[in-house]
């Protein structure tokens, strides 16, 4: 499950990860737009929920230095020692530039760079190099993990999908179906044994249709007019179906794209429904190759009512 959850303070969520717990899930990932950070979220479910294994999705590459990325993992592993999984990805240049005032260059080589940084580092060893993107001077963590967390890289074309397979331990993937799901593996031949595919997956539980597929249609037109998620369908195959969506966006007509989204694209992206039936669609994820399906809550009236009792009933009837 993806964490926090909309709608409940931090310090609220104890009963939440309990919840969690006793329902069977086995993960909590977070993400970091801009809601919570990343890792504090992780931190209280390592302190409340000893066997919850804990992962980001992502942490971005731009916005914090190299040494100071290795020491928020490593303080996270050493808390939750075996159960973190540390994901990392290049975010978008709305986060790393507009909000947080760097430089969104070479994504691609950013990420590799601290791919490859991140390996010896949290493994204890002296860093002192110059990569491609920064240059690190005599770093060596001062409280290296027992257990170095494994890395993952989210990756959307073939380029980051075949450096996760080549130099990560996992691969993380956002916005695509389960149908989807072989296109993307293809492009991990050779990646070693063990090595994880998380998947987020959007999950509005209700079986009200036309709720869902409103909320579905504004995660699109926000999410898939960004260049790279665009330049991700159009590698799908969904160029042409997308089309007057971007068209209508670019004219600056928003009300215009989301009126193109078609019902079958928002059914394809967006799991909703019963739990019974938002179940089977996240384990058809599971059976495309997906190791670890991440589910994130997409607003409901009964999710938005901020009621304890009724959030975990929902996560309870989603993880049965």
């Amino acid at each position: 499950m993806t964490v926090p959850l909309a709608g409940v303070p931090l310090a609220d969520h104890a009963a939440l990860y309990a919840a969690l717990d006793e329902a069977g899930y086995t993960d909590v990932w977070s993400s970091e737009v801009n809601g919570s950070d990343a890792f504090t979220p992780l931190t209280l479910a390592a302190a409340w929920q000893p066997r919850l294994r804990l992962g980001t999705a992502i942490a971005p590459v731009f916005t914090r230095g190299p040494g100071l990325l290795a020491m928020t993992a490593a303080a996270l592993a050493e808390a939750a020692p075996g159960r973190f999984q540390l994901g990392i990805g290049a975010s978008s240049p709305v986060v790393v530039g507009d909000w947080n005032a760097a430089d969104f260059t070479e994504p691609y080589e950013r990420s590799r760079d601290m791919l490859r940084f991140l390996k010896p580092a949290l493994a204890g060893e002296l860093v002192d190099g110059e990569f491609e993107t920064f240059t690190v001077r005599r770093f060596r963590l001062e409280r290296p993990p027992a257990s170095p967390p494994p890395i993952l890289l989210a990756a959307l074309r073939p380029g980051m999908l075949r450096l996760a397979a080549a130099e990560a331990d996992g691969v993380i993937l956002n916005w695509l179906s389960a149908g989807d799901v072989p296109t993307a593996l293809a492009e991990l031949r050779g990646a070693a044994e063990g090595f994880e595919v998380a998947a987020r997956i959007f999950v509005c539980p209700t079986g009200d249709a036309a709720h869902a597929r409103a909320i579905g249609r504004r995660m699109i037109a926000a999410y898939l007019t960004v260049p790279a998620y665009a330049a991700f369908h159009r590698w799908l195959g969904r160029g042409e179906i997308l089309k007057p969506m971007w068209d209508a966006w670019s004219a600056g007509d928003r009300k215009g794209a989301l009126a193109a989204i078609p019902d079958e694209v928002v059914d394809d992206l967006i799991v909703h429904g019963t739990p019974e039936e938002c179940r089977g669609r996240v384990e058809s994820y599971a059976a495309a190759g997906v190791t670890v399906p991440v589910m994130a809550l997409l607003p409901t009236p009964a999710l938005s009512s901020g009621d304890a009792v009724t959030i975990r009933k929902v996560l309870t009837d989603l993880g049965r």
